[in-house]
This record gives structure tokens, sequence and C-alpha cells, in this order.
């Protein structure tokens, strides 16, 4: 009950004095939305990348000629003088290894336009000559029609697998499967549809299309690095199928004995620890912002109970002189000053987790709902409004009540 009369004192407190507590509650407000805003919106991205990271595949990872993730013009340069994998390494590596599952390659070429009759994409197809393997690797899905053949691949035949956004801009009013299409002028027949995968950062997942691997060269050329996408029987045996695809792949690239690897070995694990190495900065950033905010924020509600002490200095006598305990009167100023951070921070944890989302919104990413930060926000805001609230709390259980009573 007292407790209750306590939170119920606070409120009155806010009420009667708007513009003095709306000042003081502010800093608090801003404190809590700024690494709401900040931890809900990178959870959001975080939770995408690792949707993107592990479509790879638990039991899955890379050999790609560049890193997942280069930052600045000296390390893009340091990777370009790389050899590229070729398509006859990727063959070698499939023959010469026994543990990896599934050996998946694919050459990309992106901003491409597809023609059907006088219907044509936008110049943003990409087009990826793929292995047999790699629908295995990728758990690539057909939603309508058939997968590319052995026969397809042997006799690099002009058959394509086309994602649903080239459906929609092609063939909205009759069936793909069957139909002819033109790359790049070159006349292909349509014989599958993949499952549809959606967008993500607003980036749609079905503008592609795949054709055989010796189609592709046919029409590219072989002058682009292969990515290897290596499937592993089980996740136990990742790093000993990892350790004889790179010595076999550096005894098939001549790499000496002792160089570095000139290729690189991406896992969804690695990738997830680079996106939170990237993002760790953005945190420490947003916490030292909220840090001075609720710093701010305690001096603040310090300063309002501290004259909501001396102008109730003559209520706090009465209550002691008819029976109140110094705890009593303790617990009462506490509560109020936790009330008053509670009002604050849940103002600033519900403005962050709207504004992260909206910025997740934006970047086309799903929203979330920041569970642990908003229980950590709670936290916060509870431990500011006990440590500020202490020493005015301890002043007011320490008045006389006889020089209380005379307080004018």
């Amino acid at each position: 009950m007292q407790i209750l009369e306590s939170i119920k004192l606070a409120f009155s407190s806010i009420v009667a004095n708007k513009l003095r507590s709306i000042l003081t509650l502010l800093g608090i407000t801003v404190g809590l939305f700024s690494i709401i805003i900040v931890m809900t919106a990178i959870g959001a991205i975080q939770q995408s990348f690792e949707d993107i990271f592990n479509s790879i595949g638990t039991n899955n990872f890379i050999v790609t000629k560049y890193p997942a993730i280069r930052i600045g013009p000296h390390e893009r340069g340091k990777y370009r003088n790389r050899k590229d994998i070729s398509v006859q390494q990727g063959e070698k590596l499939r023959e010469i290894t026994s543990l990896p599952l599934a050996v998946g390659m694919s050459v990309n070429r992106g901003g491409r336009t597809l023609k059907y009759n006088n219907i044509k994409t936008n110049p943003n197809v990409a087009v990826a000559g793929v292995n047999q393997d790699l629908f295995i690797a990728r758990d690539l899905k057909i939603g309508e029609g058939r997968n590319l053949t052995k026969a397809d691949y042997d006799f690099a035949r002009p058959t394509v697998v086309i994602g649903t956004d080239i459906v929609e801009k092609l063939f909205k009013n009759i069936p793909a499967v069957g139909q002819t299409l033109k790359i790049d002028n070159f006349n292909f027949e349509v014989v599958g549809i993949f499952e549809k995968r959606g967008s993500i950062f607003g980036q749609s997942q079905d503008n592609f299309v795949a054709i055989p691997l010796g189609t592709f060269e046919k029409i590219f050329g072989s002058e682009r690095s292969a990515s290897l996408i290596i499937m592993c029987r089980d996740k136990e045996s990742i790093e000993k199928t990892m350790d004889e695809v790179i010595g076999a792949l550096r005894k098939i690239r001549k790499v000496e004995s002792g160089a570095d690897n000139d290729f690189e070995i991406v896992t969804n694990e690695q990738l997830i620890q680079q996106f939170n190495d990237l993002t760790k900065y953005f945190k420490l950033g947003a916490a030292v912002i909220a840090f001075i905010a609720l710093l701010a924020a305690g001096i603040g509600i310090m300063n309002i109970m501290l004259v909501s002490v001396t102008e109730r200095t003559r209520e706090i006598g009465i209550r002691k002189a008819i029976g109140a305990k110094k705890k009593n009167i303790l617990t009462q100023f506490v509560v109020e000053a936790v009330s008053l951070s509670w009002v604050g921070g849940m103002i600033g944890i519900f403005l962050g987790v709207m504004g992260g989302n909206l910025v997740a919104l934006q970047l086309g990413v799903s929203i979330i709902l920041p569970v642990e930060w908003i229980i950590t926000g709670l936290l916060l805001t509870t431990f500011v409004g006990i440590v500020f609230g202490v020493y005015p709390a301890v002043k007011a259980a320490n008045l006389d009540p006889i020089e209380a009573l005379r307080y004018e």
C-alpha cells in the first residue's frame, strides 16, 4: 500500500509540475532512446544478415577469390591481383577430394537484360553459370518445371531456370515453362522456375537466372573467377573437409609451401563474426551517448527530488508526528524517484524501438522486438532512479519532525 501510495504521489508531482518534470525526464528519455534505436536497428539488420549467411548452409563453406568483407582500396587491390579460381580448378578439386558431399560451382555476370518477344527486363538481372552440385549445396528448389539435367550440362544446352521476378516481368499472362527468351541475344529455353525467396535490404533474391556452366562460358567467356560451395556430410566433418579442400586447392593452384593461401575460405560463422566486429563500434558509440544522457538525467532526478523534499518538508513532519518511521519516508522518496525515472525510460524505450524498426523497414529488413535490450533499459532506469534518489530520500528521512512542522 505504501509503495502504491508513493507511486501515486510521484505521478501527482509530475502532473503538478509539468514543465519541470518534462525537462528532468528528457535526459533519461534521450539516453534510452539513443541506445535502444541503435540496438534495435542493428539487431534487425543482424538478423537479416544471419538469414543470408545461414542460406550458405550450416554444413557448407565457400571458397572464393575475395574475402566476404573488404575495407579500403589497398585491400581491394591486394586481392584483385590474385589468380582467378577457374572452372577447371573446381572440376579438378571435385575429382581429387573424397570428403565433400558436393562441390557446387557458380560464375556470375550481372547487369543483363532478358527479352521475350517485345518485352524486356531492366538491365539488372544476374546470370549464373552453375554446375549440377550447386543446386544440392545451395538447396535451390524448383517451383515449376524441372531442374537442369546432366544432359544440359554435358552438351552445354541453351536451357535456363529463372527466378520469379523474371516470370512477373516477361510472362505475366502465359506459362513461362517451355517459352524461349533471349539473354544477350542468345535464345534459351525456360525449363524451370525457382521457388520465390523474397528480398533482403530491399534487394530481390529472385531477379536471377541459372544456366549450365558450359553454356555460360560459350556466351561470356571463361575470364571470370568462380565461387565454390563445398557441402560437408555433417557439421562434425566441416574441419576435416576444409583441411582436405585447402590442401587440394593449394596443390591445384601451385601455392608454394609456407605461402599464404591465394583464396578465401568463408563460413557463415565467420561472416556473422565479421559483421559483429563491424557493428561493435556503433554499439559502443550508442553506449557512450546513453551514459552521458543518463548521468545528466540522474542529476536532474536528484535535483527535482531535492526540490520536492524542500517543498514537502511540513508534510514529512506531519507524517513523522503521526508515527511514520525513517524507512517509510525513505521508501516513499526512493519509489518516487524510480517512478519518475521509469516514466522517462519507458518513453525512451518506446520511441527507440519504433525508430529502430522504422530504420529496418527503410532498409527492407524484418522488424524485431529487442526484448533483451528492453529489459536492459528498464534495469538502467531503475538503477538511475535508485542511485540518484537515495540522497534526497535519506535527507527527507533524517528531517527532525519538530523542525519540519515549524517549516513555512
